[in-house]
């Protein structure tokens, strides 16, 4: 089991070295089981990878599952990868969740595909560290998604013995860490377990993601048109993240591209005062997320008051909303197989 320490011990590193650039939300399999959450607020913290309040009553969780009156999709049409018969090779994809069904195919999925194209001898599966998402899932559609301890327990009674473990995560932070600690219970269940990097890591990583959402913004960028990105936001340090994508825009000459966020800074406020110092007619709002969620539909997309889409429009803005999650680029999803390989490697080191 020293190879396995040693993988754990570098996760651990990376976690504390790049907490500068990192988000995460706090909640294991374990909290989510007493959570009190409700369901709207989970489907946002799918997004933002940031600590989650637990404020609200379950019966209010409870009513607002009631209350669900919009239509997000065929769950059936999603890869739930939660079958037996995985073999020696594992690469677990762990992801926060959605209960956005054509959102959580379109893009946690396109992710959990692209990796296991790219790992055909490894056996892909899914586990969610949001438990409310998942009892969601499963009361609304009747489609059973595994936590993470759920699909350690899985792999450990299918005799798995290498585990590559691949977060969906936009940032390297608490929820990074929880999933490090919550594996390492499980160290004496296989030979040699590794974990992948989120999303954005490295100065590379961020390079590649600003290249990704530009090339597929590029139609809207007509020098009439400002292009807005709608990140979710922490009061944690990790917060600096969007601070520096905005700082790496500006530098390779977007300036008409901007980077706020829904709970912290730069708000709302903040990017529409920047863009009303251009000479704008128009605008374009996307989400900088995973997946598109509560968060995408609702703060953003929504025809509420108080939504990115009506402040822009009430400020004179004509408005488009491409409500997407980054998971639906193959850039993206390319960059999360080319973590995962990292990973792989490392378990011959």
């Amino acid at each position: 089991m020293k190879k396995l320490a040693v993988l754990f011990a570098a996760a651990a590193l990376t976690t504390v070295t790049l907490a500068g650039c990192s988000g995460g939300q706090k909640e294991t399999a374990a909290e989510a089981a007493k959570e009190s959450e409700t369901v709207t607020t989970a489907e946002q913290t799918a997004e933002a990878e940031t600590e989650a309040p637990e404020t609200t009553a379950e019966a209010e969780a409870a009513a607002e599952a009631d209350e669900e009156n919009y239509d997000t999709g065929d769950a059936s049409k999603d890869n739930a990868r939660n079958k037996d018969e995985i073999g020696e090779n594992e690469l677990l994809v762990v992801s926060f969740g959605t209960s956005y069904n054509d959102s959580r195919r379109l893009t946690i999925g396109a992710i959990e595909d692209a990796i296991e194209k790219a790992f055909p001898d490894f056996a892909v599966r899914r586990g969610f560290t949001s438990q409310i998402i998942i009892d969601h899932v499963k009361s609304r559609d009747n489609v059973a998604i595994d936590n993470v301890g759920e699909a350690l327990e899985r792999a450990e009674k299918n005799g798995v013995r290498n585990l590559v473990i691949q977060p969906t995560h936009l940032m390297n932070g608490l929820e990074y860490t929880d999933l490090v600690n919550e594996v390492a219970e499980y160290s004496d269940a296989f030979d040699k377990v590794a974990i992948g990097k989120p999303l954005l890591t490295t100065d590379d990583d961020f390079r590649a993601v600003m290249k990704a959402i530009t090339e597929a913004t590029a139609q809207y960028d007509d020098g009439e048109t400002a292009i807005c990105f709608m990140g979710h936001g922490t009061e944690a340090e990790s917060n600096q993240v969007y601070a520096k994508m905005q700082d790496m825009l500006t530098e390779a000459g977007y300036k008409n591209y901007y980077v706020g966020t829904v709970e912290a800074a730069p708000s709302l406020d903040d990017v529409l005062a920047a863009v009303k110092e251009g000479s704008y007619q128009k605008v374009v709002l996307e989400p900088l997320m995973i997946v598109a969620g509560d968060h995408a539909n609702n703060d953003m997309a929504g025809d509420e008051d108080g939504s990115w889409k009506t402040a822009f429009e009430d400020a004179g803005y004509e408005v488009t909303c491409l409500v997407n999650g980054l998971g639906e680029l193959e850039a993206i999803q390319q960059l999360f197989a080319e973590h995962a390989q990292a990973a792989v490697d490392s378990l011959t080191k």
